[in-house]
């Protein structure tokens, strides 16, 4: 099983040079949030795009990450009826499968 996360190239980069990724989502740190968004599939990934990806326009990258040994747990934010992985902690970037540059529809 895996999970996916939508970064900007630019803080995918800088992660890679710290050896860990500390994004929640746009414009929101880890520390801020308490914990790093993610999606289940590639369902869900479409819905966020959708939701909050649509108007960005700095290169995005899609990280394929291995989850199993990070804190994360299933959650159902109070605006939705179905359960997101939240990533508690920050994520290593030895834990990310892949990166492969993303393009919003």
């Amino acid at each position: 099983m895996t999970i996916l996360h939508l970064a900007l190239s630019a803080d995918w980069d800088a992660a890679r040079q710290a050896g860990e990724y500390r994004v929640s989502t746009l414009g929101r740190t880890l520390e801020q949030e308490g914990f790093i968004h993610a999606c289940a599939d590639h369902t869900q990934l479409n819905g966020v795009v959708q939701r909050f990806y649509r108007d960005v326009t700095e290169p995005l990258v899609l990280l394929t990450i291995d989850p199993r040994d990070l804190d994360v747990r299933l959650e159902t934010p109070a605006d939705s009826d179905e359960a997101f992985p939240h990533i508690y902690g920050p994520l290593p970037v030895t834990a990310v499968i892949t990166a492969t540059p993303y393009t919003t529809p």
